[in-house]
């Protein structure tokens, strides 16, 4: 729905959109320029309560994408589905979990880019193909996505959507070969970061990419068998933590149990960093580590190599809340509640005027001033991307009378766009690709801004023990040097659009 206001018999500009659900369009259009999440998967093989435990798993995992959820349930004949736009608590009720029977399952949720939020996209995508159904759930992105459409479109193939899952779906129903053999052969073609959650009517399939650039995690309730997109969603249903699916593996579970295999040898291991920084949620552990320990610890170490005098330290909320404790804990100064954020107000306003643009940021996001009136603040943040953001921020806590404001990032500055399922601007939007850090710190109006080094962040994520290089990372966002290929002379893609 939409209102509008007149005056006279002049019409004024739409204030507002609320649009028919809870973040529909949310994109660049957002107020916050904050980076978008991908995408979450879950997944279960073998539990007679597989839709009830998807939709509590998808719950967990709702940070990870908000426009649409999903879920498919297979009863060894046929398959149950439904999906919808919105948050997972709008899009299923009592009586369609209830319509959904079966022992195994795949869920999904979703963020999309700008102007690609529509129900066709929403997954589990489900198709009909020769040994039967087939459903996909994927978190991430494809490079080569667009190449190999064009080559499937030429010799006959008809899209149905704009995902990238479908062309994973074409490329297995093109195979002569059993199943697991097409998947595999199909999954090689495959360049970018992926989990996917394939389930026909009798088969669950997992698979990480070989760059492991994309969370994806097994656990066990009893018998049954679990996969997440992170752990959290795990303790939600009771279910223990068994392991990481580790990169270009491929496990098949059905009426055999659980078999492990792989579909491609494992390449230089690189975790988005991004997961540890920013996406994930702190109770969530990932590679052995964490995130609300490792946040601390990159606070503690930007303490170190970013110190500043201060009175009170505040994290922007939520995701740098544990990297402001830790650099209070570091310094010794205060930790303070200096900004409250607003979790009821959608992310679809469109303000027509700077006023109404900035009352926006006010309706999610508000200083204490009681907190920071007087007070030199160091307020923590997990990235700058265009740099707005962090301007009206640093603005608010002045307006509440704070006497200084120094801006501390979490993260090393980002330069650069993800290829891998982060919905990023163009390069030339990212702030730091063309500026400075002292330009960004007059931009944001900021007293002083740190970031934190390369070397600081994967040391306090603690990869570097492991000897991979780059502690098992993927810094690519920061300093250019990508896993994978991503230059296809032109048909490749960046952002998300699973």
């Amino acid at each position: 729905m939409s209102y509008e206001i007149k005056t006279g018999n002049k019409q004024a500009e739409p204030l507002l959109w609320t649009g028919d659900f809870y973040n529909e369009g949310t994109g660049s259009g957002d107020i916050f320029d904050t980076l978008k999440e991908e995408c979450g998967v879950f997944g279960v093989f073998g539990h007679p309560e597989a839709a009830s435990m998807s939709y509590y798993g998808l719950h967990a995992l709702q940070h990870r994408g908000e426009e649409s959820a999903g879920i498919c349930v297979a009863n060894g004949r046929d398959f149950n589905y439904h999906r919808g736009m919105g948050l997972v608590k709008e899009v299923f009720d009592k009586d369609k979990i209830l319509s959904l029977v079966g022992d195994m399952s795949i869920g999904h949720v979703r963020y999309s880019t700008s102007g690609d939020s529509r129900l066709t996209n929403a997954q589990p995508l489900i198709f009909k193909y020769r040994d039967g159904d087939l459903a996909i759930a994927t978190n991430g992105n494809i490079v080569n996505e667009p190449l190999i459409r064009r080559q499937l479109e030429s010799s006959g193939s008809i899209f149905q959507t704009t995902s990238d899952t479908e062309v994973l779906a074409h490329l297995i129903a093109r195979s002569p070969k059993d199943f697991v053999e097409a998947a595999k052969e199909a999954l090689q073609q495959l360049v970018g970061g992926f989990a996917f959650l394939l389930m026909t009517n009798d088969k669950l399939l997992v698979a990480s990419d070989p760059n492991g650039l994309r969370p994806l995690v097994m656990g066990r309730v009893g018998e049954a068998y679990i996969f997440a997109s992170e752990s959290c969603a795990l303790e939600t249903i009771g279910a223990e933590l068994v392991r990481d699916i580790q990169p270009g593996e491929l496990l098949i579970l059905d009426k055999d149990g659980l078999t492990e295999d792989r579909f491609a040898e494992p390449q230089r291991k690189a975790l988005c960093a991004m997961e540890y920084i920013y996406f994930a949620r702190p109770d969530s552990d990932m590679n052995g580590a964490n995130l609300h320990a490792a946040r601390k610890r990159m606070g503690s170490r930007l303490a170190l190599e970013g110190f500043v005098d201060a009175d009170i330290v505040t994290g922007v909320p939520d995701s740098s809340i544990s990297a402001a404790i830790g650099y209070a804990e570091q310094t010794g100064i205060p930790y303070e509640l200096g900004l409250i954020k607003n979790k009821y107000t959608g992310r679809t306003f469109i303000q027509p005027s700077q006023e109404l643009r900035e009352q926006g940021v006010k309706m999610k996001l508000s200083a204490v001033r009681r907190v920071v009136e007087g007070q030199r603040v160091v307020m923590i943040d997990d990235s700058i991307v265009r740099g707005t953001t962090s301007r009206r921020i640093v603005n608010l806590l002045r307006e509440a009378g704070a006497t200084e404001v120094h801006v501390r990032i979490t993260s090393p500055p980002f330069k650069n766009p993800c290829f891998y399922g982060i919905d990023t601007p163009d390069r030339r939007e990212l702030i730091a690709s063309h500026q400075s850090v002292e330009e960004i710190r007059r931009e944001i109006n900021a007293d002083s801004l740190a970031f934190l080094s390369p070397t600081g962040l994967i040391q306090s994520i603690g990869g570097l023990s492991s000897g991979d290089y780059k502690g098992g990372l993927c810094l690519s966002c920061f300093d250019n040097d990508y896993p994978t290929q991503v230059d296809f002379g032109g048909a490749e893609k960046e952002g998300c659009s699973c």
